[in-house]
């Protein structure tokens, strides 16, 4: 069985494979060159090579073989649920967690972990991402909402497309913001530079970040960011862009300034309709104990 996915070039310049790439961030651009050579991948109706150059208007087609199915057990991991019912499950995700199994990455995931405690989770994504709507970073803790079936998935998901979902985070960043709220408007896409990384770039996909300060130590500033989408990296790659990067972020900011295990960033806040009640829920999680100890010593240090 293939899976055709579809995209018409507008603006985009260079190779078709780089483009694919940056298209769908998904696949590697070895991934992508594969297809090319298999033949799957066509510009309007006419198979290319992978030097093929785009141009305005190329409507490109791509027959993605679907993925092989592997099999993902339960583990019997600690995990703190924060609220179940029927349709929904809400997770609050510790600091190292990978959401869903990858590369490198076969098991000890938070989806290994539900698949121990929770037993039903919907389908609608492939084998390794059950009941998942939408994710985190693996050094990112704080709130996810999870689905049980499908048709409660597709409405979480409809949710998060339509931005009625609240995410508010907390964030330490490096620097003294000097105002006290500011929006991020910059489209976010695959970095030009580090293929692992996201950037600010032109005909990047929309992101948008409000941020208000919440408390400045000496060299640092504590945050809270609310997202009007959900990009990946959206935070860590929008504080960089305004010269104000996350403490301990190894991708994005100066590193090991601060004891720790990856960016202090914590989704502290979820919420949205239910899918079945349409009753609001609202959830908050504490910021774990090693971000809270550090800004302690941070308010030592400042005094």
């Amino acid at each position: 069985m293939l899976e055709k996915l579809t995209m018409t070039i507008d603006g985009q310049k260079g190779r078709i494979d780089k483009v694919i790439t940056e298209e769908f961030g998904d696949f590697s651009r070895s991934q992508i060159q594969a297809w090319l050579k298999e033949q799957l991948v066509s510009v309007n109706g006419e198979i290319v090579k992978p030097n093929y150059k785009v141009k305005d208007d190329d409507l490109i087609e791509i027959n993605r073989p679907e993925p092989v199915e592997l099999t993902i057990e339960g583990e019997d991991i600690p995990l703190e649920i924060v609220y179940e019912d029927q349709d929904v499950v809400v997770v609050n995700k510790p600091q190292g967690m990978v959401v869903h199994p990858s590369a490198g990455h076969a098991n000890g995931t938070m989806v290994n972990a539900l698949l121990h405690h929770v037993k039903d989770l919907s389908s609608i994504n492939d084998v390794v991402r059950p009941g998942i709507v939408h994710r985190i970073d693996k050094d990112t803790s704080g709130l996810l909402m999870v689905a049980k079936n499908d048709e409660a998935h597709e409405k979480l998901s409809a949710q998060l497309k339509n931005k009625t979902v609240t995410r508010r985070y907390i964030a330490l960043v490096h620097g003294e913001i000097p105002h006290d709220k500011g929006t991020i408007d910059a489209p976010v896409g695959r970095s030009k530079e580090n293929r692992q990384s996201q950037a600010v770039i032109e005909g990047g996909k929309d992101a948008v970040t409000h941020f208000k300060v919440l408390e400045r130590y000496e060299g640092y500033t504590l945050i809270e960011c609310q997202l009007e989408t959900g990009r990946t990296h959206q935070i860590r790659v929008h504080m960089k862009y305004i010269d104000y990067p996350l403490a301990g972020d190894p991708l994005y900011g100066p590193r090991k300034t601060l004891p720790g295990q990856g960016q202090f960033l914590h989704a502290k806040v979820l919420g949205f309709t239910h899918p079945t009640t349409e009753e609001e829920m609202y959830f908050e999680a504490d910021l774990p104990e090693n971000f809270t100890e550090t800004l302690e010593s941070l308010t030592l240090l400042t005094k």
